[in-house]
């Protein structure tokens, strides 16, 4: 039955810690992990600065100094021109959406328009919505029109647990003209985590059930002159370039964790940043056969992203967004990030769920192991080790662009150790308890409170204090035992002390000890009680009592009567510990403690069952009717005294 309690305890505090462990870690994810994730992706991962083969060309404050928003078309045309008919440039990925014309300056559109049809390196963005059409026949002549045109082969091997629609509903429509001058777009969505943080791309969505690439995918697929490209429920993969990227699906999309580069010196940009209007006046030089600001050689076999991003002039050209880089990340420098992710074909791999709950269980299983075995500071010194080796290891990884929970398992550890010493102090309590239980079978359950209250306090000496002792003791229990086998011996003297135990207690007396059959009590001391006479007197007199009940019970079950006397004294005794320092004993000592046990004897030559000393007496006479016994010879008294026979109490 023991045993099935500690396993029931066991099984409940384990069910309880796993409980308490999944909360906290849960917890931890939602509010610390993200921003340890950041940080080591920030200080860590993005060791190196952008690939020299791509370059960012902004319309910044700068271009808008010359130019005021909104420009013409066909500035964007000057700048699509000089990289078309002066550079060597691989691609151009325009990081803008078009919609609508521009009413007031057709000829603006139709020069852009042109110029968009004879510059095939261009790759253009669109954006993806939540919301229908607002007009249905429309959209769903769009959507053949685009996908007939902008779909790339794509073969998907996912379960059919990720094939699913997806969330967007619809496609910005691109102007006719425009439309039919592109000839090759990508998406340039992007979704944030919980916590407005930019940390994956969306490498692929699913859009009226076929999968698109965006604009960093498309671009890369262009330049490697990719036809198809693999999704697996894990990867997306080209075997002709080796191209593998780790992947999550979310809502039918197919994403993968970013792996930042650092910016460039004094610069918000991780690839070299170009002024817009430096590229316009550039291509206007060189028309007229002058030196541009910016040499087209630059350019040579690189990959051109073209976007806006102005702080201070007008509404909608500052695109930025949080990523764990910046809280202001250039848009368009996050899709360069992207694609020189796939060009070194190096992507953060996050650690699965199950491999993070094996890291959260083994650290949880070290620490509990290390608290139930060793002191508090070596434990605290051990899992302080621990815990700094396993962040340092963390780094690490990061550095190698793997990414594990950081926090999180170190939270799990403390959440253990609190939850450890909790569980040692509950189970070193409940043993303290068991030994408390077990000793105090040995000893007073008074005495072993004392013992407990006053632990650090055990020692030597005691004091001097007025109590009463009384004795008990059965009549001719020797020549009755030597007719009784020891085990009936046991079982009359169990049951015996078992019932005036409780008796004792009851007026606040304390068994001191086991002579045999006899049994001394005290009282007054330890249990403070300034009617410790007559509390004695009245347990003496309900122990009679209950031996008439015991004698009745035994006659009927065919064991042998029983009598017992008891002598009870008052006086000053000393009260305390006595022995040695490794093994003491709470005891009575003093003159007036023989005296008890004498008297005690005398009920023996007056055929008395409870005698009481005349100093006892003083404090009962107004409670008992006695009998007065003068004049008795006391052994080792030099003056005969009194003692009283009780004969009830009332």
């Amino acid at each position: 039955m023991k045993i099935f309690k500690q396993k029931l305890f066991f099984i409940k505090a384990t069910f309880l810690y796993i409980f308490l462990i999944g909360i906290i870690s849960i917890l931890s994810l939602i509010l610390w992990e993200n921003s340890f994730y950041d940080m080591f992706a920030r200080n860590i991962s993005a060791s190196k600065e952008g690939a020299n083969d791509i370059a960012v060309i902004v319309i910044d404050d700068n271009s808008l100094k010359t130019y005021r928003w909104p420009w013409k078309r066909s500035l964007y045309a000057d700048i699509f021109n000089y990289f078309n008919k002066y550079t060597e440039a691989k691609a151009i990925a325009f990081d803008s959406v078009l919609h609508t014309l521009d009413i007031d300056n057709p000829q603006s559109d139709q020069e852009f328009f042109s110029t968009v049809k004879k510059t095939p390196k261009l790759i253009a963005g669109y954006m993806a919505y939540g919301t229908e059409f607002t007009d249905r026949f429309k959209g769903e002549f769009y959507n053949d029109k685009f996908q007939s045109k902008f779909a790339v082969k794509i073969n998907d091997q996912r379960s059919n647990k990720y094939k699913i629609s997806g969330y967007y509903s619809s496609i910005g429509m691109y102007p006719d003209k425009y439309f039919n001058a592109l000839s090759k777009v990508g998406f340039v969505n992007v979704t944030k985590d919980f916590d407005d943080i930019l940390r994956k791309s969306n490498d692929l969505i699913t859009y009226n059930g076929i999968l698109y690439p965006s604009l960093s995918l498309r671009t890369y697929m262009y330049i490697n002159n990719i036809e198809e490209i693999t999704v697996t429920d894990k990867y997306i993969i080209n075997e002709k370039t080796g191209l593998k990227i780790p992947t999550v699906n979310e809502s039918g999309n197919v994403k993968h964790y970013i792996k930042f580069y650092k910016f460039l010196p004094n610069s918000e940009y991780s690839f070299k940043k170009y002024s817009a209007i430096d590229i316009i006046n550039s291509e206007k030089a060189l028309k007229q056969g002058k030196k541009p600001i910016i040499d087209p050689k630059e350019f040579e076999n690189k990959i051109i992203y073209i976007g806006a991003n102005a702080k201070a002039a007008a509404i909608g050209l500052s695109d930025v967004t949080a990523t764990p880089m910046s809280y202001n990340h250039a848009g368009i420098d996050y899709q360069a990030i992207v694609l020189n992710n796939y060009l070194n074909n190096e992507f953060i791999t996050k650690t699965t769920f199950g491999q993070n709950i094996l890291i959260i269980g083994f650290l949880s299983i070290l620490s509990f192991a290390v608290i139930m075995n060793f002191s508090f500071i070596i434990s605290l010194l051990i899992l302080l080790f621990v815990s700094i080796f396993y962040i340092t290891l963390s780094g690490i990884c990061f550095k190698y662009n793997i990414a594990p929970l950081v926090i999180t398992p170190v939270i799990a550890q403390i959440s253990t150790m609190v939850f450890g010493y909790s569980y040692r102090f509950i189970l070193e309590g409940r043993n303290k308890e068991k030994i408390k239980q077990a000793m105090g079978k040995y000893l007073s359950q008074d005495i072993m409170q004392n013992v407990v209250q006053n632990i650090d306090d055990i020692k030597l000496g005691g004091k001097k204090a007025n109590v009463t002792v009384l004795f008990a003791d059965i009549r001719g229990f020797t020549s009755m035992s030597e007719k009784m086998s020891a085990e009936d011996v046991s079982k009359i003297l169990n049951e015996y002390f078992s019932e005036i135990e409780p008796i004792i207690t009851k007026y606040n007396g304390v068994i001191n000890k086991f002579i045999g059959d006899a049994v001394m009590a005290i009282f007054g001391e330890p249990i403070q009680d300034i009617n410790h006479p007559a509390n004695a007197v009245k347990c003496a007199y309900e122990m009679l009592k209950k031996v008439e009940w015991l004698q009745d019970k035994w006659l009927n079950e065919g064991k042998p009567k029983i009598e017992i006397g008891i002598g009870i004294n008052t006086g000053e005794a000393f009260v305390g510990n006595i022995g040695s320092e490794k093994r003491l004993e709470y005891t009575v000592i003093g003159d007036m403690v023989n005296l008890a046990s004498r008297i005690e004897s005398y009920n023996k030559v007056y055929k008395t069952n409870l005698l009481i000393s005349s100093s006892t007496y003083s404090y009962v006479c107004s409670l008992t009717d006695v009998i007065k016994i003068s004049e008795v010879t006391i052994r080792g008294k030099s003056k005969k005294m009194d003692i009283y026979e009780v004969l009830k109490v009332k």
